[in-house]
């Protein structure tokens, strides 16, 4: 399983997450070795299990260790919420704090670390989602 952020530019929404969070990336997906991916995504409404031919120069990819991450669970759990709505208002949390986290809606890197066991998925962008795992995954490394 990996982990993949989307660093396009092509659409505003894009460019704007990615400006606001001062990072390259605006979206977060997780790959499954069949080659499926899952997320939440706001074109798609929510979250999904989607095939995406991904061009390399769009996306950036952290491989991530079956030692630390269950890709058995993190399926289950997308197809547990396989549905539930895009929560829009919690990426603006991220602008204006004083909005309160929703518990049935989700944006891709919330979905994508909730799916991996990550507690509190909610404070973590997709930038900020992909420090977090390089970082879990260097500290591994490490060990």
């Amino acid at each position: 399983m990996r982990a993949a952020f989307y660093k396009g530019k092509r659409r505003l929404f894009n460019r704007l997450v990615a400006w606001w969070d001062r990072g390259p990336y605006s979206h977060m997906e997780l790959v499954y070795e069949d080659g499926q991916a899952a997320s939440s995504s706001f074109m798609d409404s929510g979250i999904r299990f989607k095939s995406i031919q991904f061009d390399d120069s769009r996306w950036d990819f952290v491989e991530l260790p079956g030692e630390l991450f269950n890709a058995d669970f993190s399926r289950n759990w997308f197809l547990i919420h396989l549905g539930k709505k895009y929560d829009f208002a919690g990426l603006i949390r991220f602008a204006i704090g004083a909005i309160p986290e929703r518990k049935r809606k989700f944006f891709c890197s919330e979905a994508c670390l909730a799916s991996l066991g990550i507690n509190e998925p909610w404070r973590f962008t997709p930038n900020a989602a992909h420090a977090l795992l390089t970082s879990m995954i260097k500290s591994h490394q490490n060990v």
